[in-house]
């Protein structure tokens, strides 16, 4: 079995697992629509082939064995710009279930860690802004990391400028059954934080900022190969980074999506993990998941 095989037979099994297995056709009867496990396979392979919307299907038409696992033939496969617009419809509940399935293949540890990036918005076209309203301009990403596996288990996405502290324990509250250990920065010092980990059964390996002796005292006391784990965020990150200039290569190229709409559900990492989770910038002002 090849690879992108195998890489298709898991996603269909995630995305049907994702959306309830409700006994859906893939491909539309009767003046139907796609099923929804479908339409995530399909943006699953589009980005393993790393090809825009329309080359992926123009390859896809080509690989009807690669269809046959989704359920599709190749005369099923949809228009670019549907896939597009079907993109927009999935609602982000089903992508977080989707990153909470796929996680679970990589066996995590229970020791994780936590932390957050900025993304840009970059070469935005001021046409599109003014007729869609747009004002967005950053978006702030917190990620919780396996340490071991580098499975991502939990993706917030915000617009708004709330504090560390605040989005590190809603992240760790949907996750404190699953936890042992919770690495942060001192971004992410605060006591309340501490306190509401422990009463959850998670060890907060979180440093305090130094402004007294007893702080140096509380720090050196953090367990140190668990505590310096916390970088692999830093990892991910960097993948987030290089998938992202990817699809603006890739949108700017055929015109699907301006590249303003930065997209981390969207992305999977190649040979079958499945990397990331969390929101695309809507044409409001505000995003906050």
């Amino acid at each position: 079995m090849s690879k992108i095989s195998r890489f298709t037979s898991k996603v269909v099994q995630l995305a049907k697992n994702a959306v309830g297995g409700r006994g859906e056709v893939a491909a539309p009867e009767g003046g139907g629509g796609f099923a929804e496990y479908a339409v995530v396979s399909l943006h699953c392979l589009r980005v393993y082939l790393e090809k825009s919307y329309r080359e992926a299907l123009d390859l896809l038409s080509e690989m009807p064995h690669i269809l046959g696992e989704i359920g599709l033939e190749p005369a099923d496969l949809p228009d670019h710009s549907t896939l597009v617009k079907w993109f927009d419809r999935i609602k982000t509940a089903l992508w977080r279930v989707l990153l909470r399935l796929s996680a679970q293949l990589h066996d995590p540890c229970g020791h994780a860690a936590i932390d957050a990036t900025f993304f840009d918005r970059e070469n935005a076209s001021k046409h599109y802004c003014r007729r869609t309203n747009y004002r967005v301009q950053t978006l702030k990403a917190t990620a919780l990391v396996d340490t071991e596996s580098h499975a991502i288990l939990d993706v917030h996405c915000t617009t708004e400028k709330r504090h560390d502290t605040q989005l590190g324990w809603q992240v760790a509250r949907r996750n404190a059954g699953d936890l042992a250990s919770l690495a942060a920065d001192k971004g992410y010092d605060w006591m309340d934080l501490r306190e509401n980990l422990r009463e959850n059964g998670v060890r907060p390996l979180i440093k305090h900022r130094e402004f007294r002796p007893i702080d140096h005292a509380h720090n050196a006391r953090i367990d140190g190969p668990r505590y310096r784990q916390r970088a692999m965020c830093e990892t991910v990150f960097s993948i987030f980074d290089y998938w992202m200039i990817l699809d603006d290569v890739i949108d700017n190229t055929i015109g699907d999506i301006i590249n303003i709409r930065i997209q981390l559900i969207d992305y999977v990492i190649i040979f079958g993990e499945i990397a990331v989770g969390g929101c695309r910038f809507p044409a409001s002002s505000r995003c906050n998941i």
